[in-house]
């Protein structure tokens, strides 16, 4: 193709009205089942031994998407919330607990993560990461509640979804507060490499 030639497109755009935020959110805050995907030990700034989980989305839409990091720490204010958690993801802790950090790899909980806006302390860029509050950790159903008379079972519920009851779906990013998500830069899950 001798001679051909190729149309130049010139863009113009006004990028004082896109945000600067950082984005690593990838699922919309809620509750979500998820497993503990990844465990990272470290330290608190108090010295503290510190766990970082990555919780994964079990099933639905998001399955196989990072819902939050969230932390356990092991200080004498820490530990209430680690039980809470242990128990939530199915761990015994009425008694003494041996356990190490992958021994919480593949356990599930329901799991419920709300968006959070930081600044980085290194760049100063804002990011927005999914967290979970302090008591965000349920047990995981094994099965469904029965169903009551006259009512199909959830598994055929789920399937016959009442239009007039859905709410639209959250953005990925999930993000609504000082900004609009659709605002932000759609990060790969890729990129997230901080364990917080």
């Amino acid at each position: 193709m001798c001679g051909a030639t190729h149309e130049v497109i010139t863009m113009r755009f006004d990028f004082s009205s896109v945000d600067d935020v950082d984005s690593y959110v990838f699922v919309p805050e809620g509750e979500h089942n998820c497993r503990v995907a990844d465990v990272r030990e470290g330290t608190s700034r108090d010295g503290s031994v510190r766990w970082s989980l990555r919780l994964e989305v079990l099933d639905g839409e998001w399955a196989g998407r990072t819902a939050a990091w969230d932390s356990l720490t092991w200080s004498e204010r820490g530990v209430y919330r680690v039980k809470k958690v242990l128990e939530a993801l199915g761990l015994d802790v009425k008694g003494e607990l041996e356990i190490e950090p992958a021994d919480l790899l593949n356990l599930q909980a329901r799991v419920r993560v709300i968006p959070e806006e930081r600044e980085d302390p290194v760049t100063g860029r804002k990011q927005v990461r999914m967290r979970v509050p302090y008591l965000g950790y349920a047990p995981l159903l094994e099965c469904d509640p029965a169903p009551r008379d006259g009512e199909p079972p959830a598994a055929e519920a789920a399937a016959e979804p009442d239009a007039s009851q859905s709410a639209p779906l959250a953005p990925v990013d999930g993000w609504r507060g000082k900004g609009d998500a659709s605002r932000h830069a759609q990060q790969k899950e890729e990129d997230e490499d901080f364990p917080f």
